[in-house]
């Protein structure tokens, strides 16, 4: 039984090449009927048949016949005995008339199959082989016949053979289907929500559902701050729910549609059969798990193009999945453990080159599962990326050997790779082109106190859209690391300016607008009494200064970069005139366009989080927005270099050195001024995020039944 074993595990004898993934497309054993009746009779030697004396090193040993004689039938040999042909024409005959297979299936899989061997084309067609029975056989094989005389096979052996193949499909089949279905879901479901806000009515519907289920984290409170012990992030309730959908599925379809039969010709009883349909189960939901991994990990993820979601989110999800990925492949591994060793084939098989490379997949995905965590990518960065793409290449390559070396392509595995690979040569095809496409650049640094540095990059028109950012490399800086590149939150140049007279003229206009909507907003809109009570900030001092307005100085086309001095790479940033610099962009954070359809938007701010949200109140964000930004005092340059920017925005508070703001007083306030929509954007440390998410789900909760919706966008790099 040790060698029907082996058999088993590989699933067949017959060399052909997979195309399609079993059961969507491709059949492993049709007509069964046909392989039942071919497998029978391989098993007889015909008056061709030469024996010899072979040493087959103990690589698949039957316990029961001397290895040292071994009967050998050539596809020649087959190709020509009458005998054989008649009998197999026979076999097809009688038992594949319950199947209904049509002759011309059966003639097509005689001459591919007849022989064991395609090149080597049998005598008579089908039909000529079933015509050169004169009478209809009587005799039934026996174990140690001979074929010579056309005989009819075994029912009992039959039937073992077309049961053990008809249940090694169907099981195969459901192994494919639910890999694949893993995959719609997790890939659909971005975008299926995305849809339904299209439909009728469905956006009030998603209105009072967003504070319950998108805003609030599920573990208290903290989504952009970590866990404790550095654990991670947690997930908001929605992130929440499409991991425990996959989670869920991936236990139902790890433990259902299996089938037994017995005898098997495979197997030697029911638990080892089931072992090994668990076994590879596990392995096709690892390889269908992978390419979803890799996509959602992408910065050219094409989900993101076609839902509304974030990029924060998919990487939280990534991490998730890639979890899944992991846990899959050690139980497919741990399941091999058992049943080699229960079988007495671990020695045997493990020192085999599939059997190590698929150890190095699985040891490579479980040391990922330890090397991504919070830990490490806040240890170093830089380390933890290079690690991750090494470790994942390992993963990639050990799953290709694993089932090319075992299999042959015969089954279709490699099908998931191919996926997986397009997926990943895709984004990073799409990256080059990116840089390409914006080209090499010289970048103007400015240190701005000892924290920060401004990075200005002339001729780049990428637009004003708010929410965006661009990766950034800077090749001179770390020649060891050329690839070094991290995102950062990017502005206009050209919002930079003070405001001119055309732009104080536009905002004017949409105050007045304002005004007219909300009558308590009269006084802050109307531009004369805005000259009589300027817009102030708040020092650390508590003093109360004026700033007047600057003369207007063209600025240059381009983008601007505020740049907090923390990573490796960052802190080797200094003034200088002409820094070779790379851009890989632009990329959007969030969609801006539930919060640009607000009648009012909120904005806040903590430290260089101001960068995140400046875009919103200049250029083409938002015309009636509100300003909320707080700085620690040895962040006091940053203000006076971001001074005429800030300027532009006509409702506005900046504390330099004091206290946080009030975030659930800056929501009721906006909710008492009786906006109907108001759309709340922070950016800024996690803890500030946190507390906005919390208090605008809170606030958005309480305040559905009067009408009031809150869109909440937040922009965290926590990714």
């Amino acid at each position: 039984m040790r060698s029907h074993l082996v058999a088993g595990l590989l699933l067949g004898v017959l060399p052909w090449t997979a195309v399609a993934l079993m059961g969507l497309g491709q059949q492993m054993y049709y007509p069964a009927c046909g392989y039942a009746c071919l497998n029978t009779l391989s098993a007889f030697p015909l008056s061709c048949t030469t024996h010899g004396h072979h040493d087959m090193g103990g690589d698949m040993p039957d316990m029961e016949m001397d290895m040292s004689s071994m009967a050998t039938t050539t596809p020649a040999c087959r190709a020509g005995d009458r005998a054989y042909l008649t009998t197999l024409a026979w076999c097809f005959h009688t038992k594949c008339a319950d199947d209904a297979v049509p002759d011309w299936d059966l003639e097509k899989f005689w001459a591919e199959q007849a022989t064991t061997d395609p090149t080597v084309a049998p005598k008579w067609s089908y039909g000529a082989a079933l015509a050169n029975i004169s009478r209809p056989p009587t005799k039934e094989l026996a174990a140690d016949d001979t074929l010579n005389v056309t005989a009819l096979v075994s029912q009992d052996a039959w039937t073992s053979e077309y049961g053990t193949m008809t249940t090694m499909e169907f099981v195969e089949a459901w192994h494919e289907r639910y890999g694949l279905i893993i995959v719609l879901v997790g890939f659909g479901t971005p975008i299926l929500f995305t849809a339904l806000r299209h439909l009728p009515y469905m956006n009030r519907l998603l209105d009072r559902l967003n504070p319950y289920f998108i805003y609030p984290a599920i573990w208290g409170g903290r989504q952009v701050r970590p866990l404790p012990y550095n654990l991670g992030n947690a997930p908001t309730v929605g992130q929440a729910l499409y991991v425990a959908v996959l989670v869920v599925l991936n236990v139902v379809m790890t433990a259902v549609s299996y089938r037994s039969f017995q005898p098997s010709v495979w197997y030697a009883d029911q638990y080892q059969e089931v072992m090994v349909w668990v076994m590879y189960r596990t392995g096709v939901l690892a390889f269908a798990l992978l390419p979803l991994t890799l996509l959602l990990a992408g910065r050219n993820n094409v989900l993101l193009w076609l839902s509304d979601w974030s990029h924060a989110t998919y990487v939280l999800l990534h991490r998730w999945v890639a979890r899944l990925f992991a846990l899959q492949a050690l139980l497919h591994s741990l399941l091999a453990l058992v049943l080699y060793d229960r079988t007495g084939l671990y020695a045997g098989e493990t020192s085999k080159p599939w059997w190590v490379w698929g150890a190095v997949a699985t040891v490579a995905a479980s040391v990922m599962l330890v090397a991504s965590g919070l830990y490490v990518r806040r240890w170093s960065y830089e380390i933890f990326l290079i690690s991750h793409v090494l470790l994942a290449v390992f993963v990639i390559v050990g799953c290709w050997y694993h089932i090319d070396l075992r299999f042959m392509r015969m089954f279709g595995y490699e099908q998931w790779l191919y996926a997986a690979c397009a997926i990943w040569f895709f984004d990073r095809l799409i990256r080059f082109l990116r840089v390409l496409k914006a080209g090499v650049r010289r970048a103007k640094v400015t240190e701005i106190g000892e924290e920060f540095v401004r990075v200005d990059i002339e001729g780049v028109r990428w637009g004003t859209t708010p929410g965006q950012h661009a990766y950034i490399y800077f090749p001179t800086l770390n020649p060891l690391r050329p690839w070094e590149n991290h995102p950062f939150s990017l502005l206009p140049s050209s919002i930079l300016s003070p405001p001119s007279k055309h732009s104080s003229s536009t905002e004017s206009a949409s105050s007045d607008a304002e005004a007219d909507h909300n009558p308590e907003k009269a006084i802050a809109a109307d531009p004369e009494k805005m000259a009589i009570a300027p817009v102030t900030s708040t020092t650390a001092a508590n003093k109360t200064t004026t700033t007047p307005a600057a003369a207007s100085v063209p600025t240059p086309a381009g983008i601007t970069f505020f740049i907090r001095k923390s990573g490796d790479l960052t802190r080797r940033l200094r003034s200088h005139a002409s820094l070779l610099a790379l851009l890989d962009g632009p990329y959007p954070n969030n969609s801006t366009a539930a919060a640009l359809r607000c009648d009012r938007v909120l904005l806040v701010a903590g430290g260089i989080g101001i960068t995140g949200v400046l875009p919103w109140a200049r250029s083409s964000g938002h015309l009636n927005t509100r300003l909320c930004w707080s700085v620690r005092a040895e962040a006091e340059h940053l203000v006076d270099a971001l001074g005429p920017a800030i300027e532009g925005v006509p409702d506005r508070e900046v504390r330099v050195g004091g206290r946080r703001f009030d975030v659930r007083a800056l929501v009721e306030d906006e909710v008492r001024a009786g906006w109907r929509r108001i759309g709340v954007v922070v950016c800024g440390p996690g803890s500030l995020c946190d507390e906005v998410r919390a208090v605008v789900a809170e606030i958005g909760r309480r305040e559905a039944c009067n009408g009031v919706v809150l869109e909440l966008e937040v922009d965290a790099y926590s990714w």
